[in-house]
């Protein structure tokens, strides 16, 4: 068990995992006057971060980035275990709960590219490396022509395969690469009226054992209330559309003003169809307007089926 005059934040090792746990314990600090010696960082290898080889959705989904973490946290090795949002699968495991959310970054993607402007401009026949269904489709929705190519690793490492030449371009999250100082490196910054992002991105999810009220309390100072609506929208959203790595799927909310607003999108993995959703309400009506969301899809696609565009 830890230390109970220790907080022991867990956390993938990859070097974006270790940068949202330092603003993790960082914050901490600021919000307590912490000695930052009582927040121990426990950096670990995820089976997400290990299989490279081919898309997570054939090695099983959202979940291999979790497994360890999750573990640790059951069995009290860690106080806190730090995660990508957009990384969390819909259900937890029992015993676990998200205390809450950092304020969260810009959750636009960005094109990384060798070529000058963006995504129209890349000559035909392209390849686009990714490992996002949800990237993949909407990309092939605007140029069927581009080649998508599997593209696994950390930000470092696929930035590094662009420069080599060995894809002409790839899309990330604009949150990770400011997060790691290197935002300059984006090429264009899409909006989210071009490319959707995923539920979650942009979001770091603070999860602790449920009942633990010494770690809660920890916490709630540095949790963010609307940040926490709208991803609870956006996950509630995509439970009801039993969403996973295996489909692409798109979600984003934006509360402003207590009110929350929610766009959706479904699409076929080539991106010859797709299927949009809008919803509006109160931002204390967050999960609501988000399985609201998810059953306005899933009636418009009877048996699952996408409507070809």
């Amino acid at each position: 068990m830890s230390d109970p005059a220790q907080l022991v934040i867990g956390t993938r090792a990859s070097p974006l995992a270790m940068a949202q746990a330092h603003e993790t314990r960082d914050r901490l600090v600021r919000a307590h006057g912490s000695d930052q010696r009582r927040l121990v960082l426990r950096p670990m290898t995820s089976t997400g971060d290990r299989i490279q080889n081919r898309p997570l959705a054939e090695a099983g989904g959202k979940g291999l980035f979790t497994k360890e973490l999750d573990e640790a946290l059951i069995a009290g090795r860690i106080d806190l275990a730090v995660h990508s949002a957009k990384d969390l699968p819909t259900a937890l495991p029992d015993g676990l709960v998200i205390a809450g959310y950092l304020p969260r970054e810009d959750a636009r993607d960005v094109l990384v590219s060798r070529h000058q402007g963006g995504l129209a401009a890349l000559p035909p026949g392209a390849r686009m490396g990714t490992a996002s269904l949800r990237r993949q489709a909407i990309v092939l929705r605007a140029r069927p022509d581009l080649q998508v190519v599997l593209l696994r690793g950390n930000v470092g490492t696929r930035l590094d395969r662009v420069e080599r030449g060995e894809v002409d371009a790839t899309l990330l999250a604009l949150a990770g690469l400011k997060r790691l100082g290197l935002e300059h490196r984006a090429n264009v910054v899409l909006s989210a009226d071009d490319m959707l992002p995923a539920v979650g991105q942009g979001a770091i999810a603070l999860v602790i054992r449920a009942g633990d009220a010494r770690v809660a309390g920890d916490l709630a100072p540095i949790c963010d209330l609307a940040t926490e609506q709208a991803v609870s929208a956006e996950r509630a959203y995509l439970t009801v559309l039993d969403g996973s790595c295996r489909t692409p799927i798109a979600g984003h909310a934006r509360v402003l003003g207590g009110e929350l607003d929610l766009r959706g999108l479904v699409l076929e993995a080539d991106g010859t169809g797709a299927a949009e959703v809008r919803l509006s309400g109160p931002a204390t009506e967050a999960e609501r307007i988000g399985r609201e969301a998810g059953l306005d899809l899933r009636r418009r696609l009877p048996g699952g089926t996408i409507p070809r565009v």
